[in-house]
């Protein structure tokens, strides 16, 4: 069967396929955290000593004695039994934007022969992966491998559900055997750690004495596309870079804006339903679901969690939509940007920090010594983002988000903060000397008696700021798609850290001279804004004269692509940063950086060789084809005495030969290793090689609007983006 007639067949059959029946929906009550072995389910399952342990581990990182660990290890295996476990996992998160899993069976023999379970606390606690084959960047080698996980218990263990049977995974950290992090949840717990201990030292200084353990805390907005499996497997582009590397722009893409919010597709409602009933069994407080800006694209939202249970929900919640999307005959994308010129999708990361006594620290409080405290956080992070700033763009940094980053469709490359105009006033009025109340927004009256008043927020939204204040927290809005939280989270948790060590340094100089809470903190954040203030910016940051005006008069860096923010991590203010918070050493971080380039060099390097096999296998055969077909066609008609209009057959003709030498010279860029660094060689890959993969898909796209559409191979933006 010929490529083209499989695209005809798979839009027959999308035509007639039916929404996947998925039985009744169970109310929220039966189903919330039901394959969840959280504190509820512990309080009945644990002696009373050992939940009190428990509880106090999870809510404030207490050291867990590892007698309790048998004790949890017991009842955490007989209630997983009791819901048809056989194997349990201890689930983790290597340098990637995915999960990894090692399934071992409870089951062990007795010299009678007899099968029977068994979980201690030493199988909880510890497990052991190869090290040396995720990547680690040098960390670890083929004859230096060893690597452990070890039991994360303030995430809390899940029974995962597939159609292969359950399985008991145990959120953990993982190591080498020489202890350096080579995963993204240590990172991220060592970088709540440091918040904490800066954030008690500056609430200590304002006299508080009751400070509960503070966390911060995270939630992402997913954005993703579907595409119907049948389209999927006719695009090897799709299925293995997970964008289209080829397709003219429909005559209708989403330019009526007419998709946003509009009546959500039946069989996508259908999967979303799936997909929240499976993420409520898991805990997973999924709360928003919408259609999103762009045709085929959609957004689910959970509900704030603590940032390390958030980060664990969020690679879990990736897993299932990939998984629920087949089952409903789906692919799901999470590539940042998987159809040109259409709007690409990104993780909205929002971020607080809070505890139990004193509340989120990021939300304006009702009384002065409350509004103290958030001018103060807030500040803090002021100077954070100004500091590591080009920190905070190598974190959101990957080959597929570059081509999200400042194209007026997602924030720009160039960090800077949004407060709001009110809140912007009260630090510029604070930057003269003056502290004046953080205002409300005021009562929201449209003079219509039917439509209830309610008080609206204190300050707009801008969707152009990479970094927005939004009320009660800040939104990092910057973030791919497919990214894990937990990089973005480490950063602004370490930024913060050190924000705050330098506020409390700067609080206790201006005690010692006498001045009231008022006046110090004042003279702080005076000088956070006049050290700082440049990175507070309202505008419209897609405009050209931002563009101009943040590098050349404020001094703000401008890197819109990884090749030049992953250097980034190399900076002696980063390398102190992190080494200075005990988050990562250098060693660690080094090893980011080696991992983070190689996976951007290789994922170009895969694209573009996808460039090349398809421009050779699908699109030249197919228009050869066809102008054979002309050309043909053209000799019978002269026969006849007819005319045929001889400028499509030039124009393919022109156009295969004009991609057929871009492909060459893109086959022969991607042979090129000579390189003097890493560096360079992800220069030559941003530049280079991705200039002559647009130059081939510049013909290709071109071929696709004179080929006749039955004999085109691939299926179009058109089919992909609106058959559902």
């Amino acid at each position: 069967m010929s490529a083209n007639a499989s695209r005809l067949q798979a839009i027959q059959a999308i035509s007639n396929r039916q929404p996947v029946a998925v039985g009744k929906t169970e109310p929220l009550g039966n189903i919330w955290a039901s394959d969840v072995f959280n504190l509820s389910t512990m309080e009945w399952a644990l002696s009373k000593s050992a939940f009190k342990a428990m509880k106090n581990t999870v809510q404030t990182g207490a050291p867990l004695d590892p007698a309790t660990a048998d004790v949890v290890a017991a009842a955490m295996k007989e209630w997983a039994v009791a819901k048809g476990v056989k194997f349990f996992s201890h689930i983790f998160y290597p340098m990637t934007n995915i999960t990894a899993e090692k399934h071992d069976g409870f089951i062990i023999t007795s010299p009678e022969g007899n099968a029977i379970t068994e979980f201690t606390g030493s199988l909880l606690k510890k497990g052991e992966p190869d090290g040396s084959s995720f990547p680690n960047g040098s960390l670890r080698m083929t004859s230096a491998a060893r690597g452990y996980t070890a039991w994360d218990p303030t995430s809390p263990a899940f029974v995962m559900q597939t159609d292969n049977g359950a399985t008991l995974m145990i959120p953990s950290v993982f190591m080498s055997w020489t202890g350096e992090a080579l995963d993204k949840k240590i990172p991220l717990l060592r970088s709540n750690a440091a918040m904490d201990k800066a954030a008690r030292k500056v609430i200590g200084l304002m006299g508080e004495t009751d400070i509960a353990t503070l966390n911060s805390s995270c939630g992402a907005e997913q954005e993703y596309f579907l595409v119907d499996a049948n389209f999927a497997n006719l695009r090897p582009d799709l299925l293995l870079a997970g964008r289209t590397l080829f397709g003219a722009s429909p005559a209708k893409g989403q330019q009526f804006d007419d998709h946003y919010f509009g009546a959500i597709p039946a069989r996508v409602q259908v999967f979303m339903q799936d997909l929240e009933d499976q993420l409520y069994k898991l805990g997973i407080p999924a709360k928003t679901h919408h259609n999103e800006v762009a045709p085929a694209q959609f957004e689910i939202a959970p509900y704030f969690e603590a940032a390390n249970v958030a980060a664990d929900h969020q690679q879990l919640m990736m897993t299932l939509m990939k998984a629920t999307a087949r089952k409903h005959g789906f692919l799901c994308l999470l590539h940042e940007k998987p159809f040109a010129g259409i709007n690409g999708s990104g993780k909205h990361v929002n971020w607080s920090v809070g505890n139990a006594t004193q509340g989120n620290l990021l939300d304006p409080g009702s009384t002065p010594h409350e509004n103290l405290l958030f001018l103060l956080f807030c500040g803090a992070v002021i100077r954070g983002v100004h500091t590591f700033g080009p920190l905070l763009r190598a974190v959101i940094a990957s080959a597929s988000n570059d081509h999200r980053l400042g194209a007026n469709e997602a924030p720009p490359a160039i960090l800077s903060v949004y407060l709001g105009d009110q809140l912007e006033k009260v630090f510029m009025d604070i930057k003269e000397g003056k502290l004046t109340e953080t205002a409300k927004g005021g009562d929201m009256d449209l003079g219509l008696s039917q439509i209830l008043k309610f008080e609206r927020d204190p300050g707009d939204r801008n969707r152009t700021s990479p970094f927005a204040f939004t009320g009660n927290r800040f939104e990092f809005r910057a973030v791919g798609a497919s990214q894990s939280v937990s990089g973005p989270l480490v950063a602004m948790n370490t930024m913060l850290a050190d924000s705050l060590e330098w506020v409390a340094e700067k609080l206790e100089a201006q005690f010692a001279k006498g001045s009231s809470k008022t006046e110090a903190v004042v003279s702080v954040l005076q000088t956070v804004m006049k050290e700082h203030g440049n990175v507070v910016f309202g505008g419209n940051g897609y405009s050209p004269e931002w563009h101009k005006m943040a590098v050349e008069e404020r001094g703000l860096q401008n890197l819109p692509t990884s090749a030049e923010a992953l250097p980034m991590l190399q900076d002696a203010t980063v390398i102190a940063l992190f080494k200075d918070t005990g988050v990562l050493t250098p060693v660690e971080l080094d090893s980011r950086y080696q991992v983070y380039t190689e996976q951007y060099i290789l994922s170009i390097e895969v694209e573009a060789k996808l460039v090349v096999d398809m421009a050779k296998t699908l699109i030249y055969p197919a228009a050869l084809n066809y102008l054979g077909i002309l050309t043909a066609t053209g000799s019978g008609m002269a026969a006849l005495g007819l005319t045929l209009d001889k400028s499509s057959a030039e124009t393919i003709a022109g156009e295969l030969d004009a991609m057929m030498k871009a492909v060459a010279k893109l086959s022969d860029a991607i042979g090129k290793h000579d390189f003097d660094s890493v560096n360079e060689h992800m220069a030559f890959c941003a530049g280079e090689v991705r200039a002559l993969m647009d130059e081939v898909r510049l013909h290709a796209d071109t071929l696709e609007g004179e080929v006749a559409d039955e004999l085109w191979p691939l299926p179009k933006y058109q089919e992909m983006l609106f058959i559902k």
